[in-house]
């Protein structure tokens, strides 16, 4: 089931985020966010009129996505990046899929133009996903990113909407 995320998931949707930001490269940031900077974001998302979902499972919130516009700039208006992470419990079970669809299916309704995706390149099931939904490979960023005393590149994918 995917729905809105609401206040209440904060907590799920936190310990999702920071188990990416410790153990991945699924998210360039070193430090774990706070409750409080997470209430900020939600706030902020709901503000700017982009969508925050959430899929769940027996009432446990297995995984969560939203989009924002690509980069701050007024000509980027029409073009939004999206970001989906999934419970370690619960990947490969189809709740990112569905949670890509839902963003792709608001973005289309608001008459976005394309959807951009950034994809550690070593991240190569996330990369094949993308493309079988449609997604191209547009760009390939080297050594971008700096985490767990690594160079990271980072692949753009982009989908026309």
């Amino acid at each position: 089931m995917v729905r809105k995320a609401t206040e209440k998931d904060l907590p799920e949707i936190l310990e999702i985020f920071n188990y990416h930001i410790e153990h991945t490269t699924v998210i360039y940031h070193y430090q774990k966010r706070t409750s409080a900077q997470m209430m900020s974001w939600l706030k902020e998302k709901k503000q700017l009129n982009f969508p925050v979902l959430v899929t769940e499972e027996n009432g446990k919130v297995t995984g969560f996505g939203t989009f924002g516009q690509f980069r701050p700039h007024e000509a980027y208006q029409f073009c939004v990046e999206h970001s989906v992470y999934v419970s370690p419990d619960h990947q490969g079970k189809g709740f990112g899929k569905q949670l890509i669809l839902d963003l792709i299916d608001i973005a289309k309704k608001e008459n976005y133009h394309n959807m951009v995706a950034g994809i550690d390149a070593e991240n190569k099931f996330s990369i094949e996903f993308h493309q079988k939904l449609g997604f191209q490979e547009v760009g390939y960023l080297k050594e971008v990113g700096f985490k767990f005393n690594r160079w990271l590149d980072l692949v753009f994918l982009q989908l026309d909407l």
